[in-house]
């Protein structure tokens, strides 16, 4: 059953991703290429060009490994600038996409949700490629299909290299990572993949007040660090959005050993950053995570 869950939602996330495209379209100034399943494409890209404005909404801060589009959304012009992060785990985690695309929805219906001395930017698919593995295969009609989804969407968490991105940042980076007890690649060196490069090369470029990214699934909100303390601007970061969306908060995640992983490689280099793991891999909760980013931006406003 619940594999049948899985391949019901995966429609639904590309529904819901299409129909956002769709509605924006009108809207923005230069024409996307997008595939079928909503993930935008290029078709050729300067293989030296990493970031690409292309208006004050919309920046493209790198592509994937198979050439789609990498993009960031901008909403409001304040000076401290909040990065929410979502599938960079693609296809296995595909829920943390979703939620990044209600943060997008929700900041384009309410103009006033921003504060005036905010900017927040939304990447809400890190992974294209990862995402794209589980979107084009998965099928409702053959019990095959269904049978396997779930080997197909763990396959999902990785980039096209068969590389986890979570594990490819410079905080503890090793070639040989672990992913719960299963031996995964961490590439062949920190930043070896185009779309760890890409989010690096937008934060070094910004330097954003703070990071939020969602991963699936222990339900928690969990601090950063890189073996220089937990900065107290992320406990306070951590304690806002857990008190206010109702998920326990944690000063360390200590599940397993974890390399490489992006928001301790942005405590490495003193930006303040939180994991949101979302309950399971099902589930958007979008009033709870809607509640910690109402806290998190009213915490920044004047």
């Amino acid at each position: 059953m619940k594999k049948i869950i899985i391949s019901v939602v995966l429609v639904v996330l590309l529904i819901s991703v299409g129909v956002y495209f769709l509605t924006r379209s009108s809207s923005d100034t230069i024409t996307n290429t997008q595939d079928q399943n909503g993930v935008e494409n290029i078709d050729q890209m300067d293989e030296e060009q990493e970031v690409v404005v292309e208006d004050e909404t919309r920046t493209v801060i790198g592509s994937s490994v198979e050439g789609r589009e990498i993009v960031a959304y901008h909403y409001g012009e304040g000076d401290k600038e909040v990065v929410f992060v979502g599938g960079i785990h693609g296809g296995y985690s595909w829920n943390t996409a979703l939620v990044a695309y209600e943060l997008m929805n929700y900041l384009e219906t309410d103009r006033e949700a921003v504060p005036a001395n905010v900017k927040v930017t939304v990447i809400p698919v890190l992974n294209p490629d990862g995402l794209y593995k589980v979107a084009g295969k998965v099928s409702l009609f053959t019990k095959a299909d269904i049978a396997t989804s779930q080997a197909v969407v763990t396959s999902g968490r990785f980039n096209a290299n068969n590389v986890d991105l979570n594990r490819n940042f410079d905080c503890d980076w090793q070639e040989n990572a672990v992913w719960q007890s299963q031996s995964v690649s961490g590439g062949s060196s920190a930043f070896s993949e185009p779309e760890s490069q890409a989010f690096r090369d937008y934060v070094t470029a910004n330097s954003p007040e703070s990071v939020v990214v969602w991963y699936s699934a222990a339900g928690g909100v969990f601090a950063s660090n890189c073996h220089n303390g937990v900065l107290s601007e992320t406990t306070a970061l951590t304690n806002t959005f857990a008190k206010a969306s109702g998920y326990p908060a944690y000063q360390t995640f200590n599940f397993y050993e974890i390399t490489g992983d992006a928001v301790n490689w942005l405590a490495k280099n003193n930006i303040p950053a939180i994991s949101v793991l979302l309950t399971n891999h099902q589930d958007v909760e979008w009033n709870k995570n809607k509640a910690g980013i109402d806290a998190l931006l009213e915490y920044y406003a004047e």
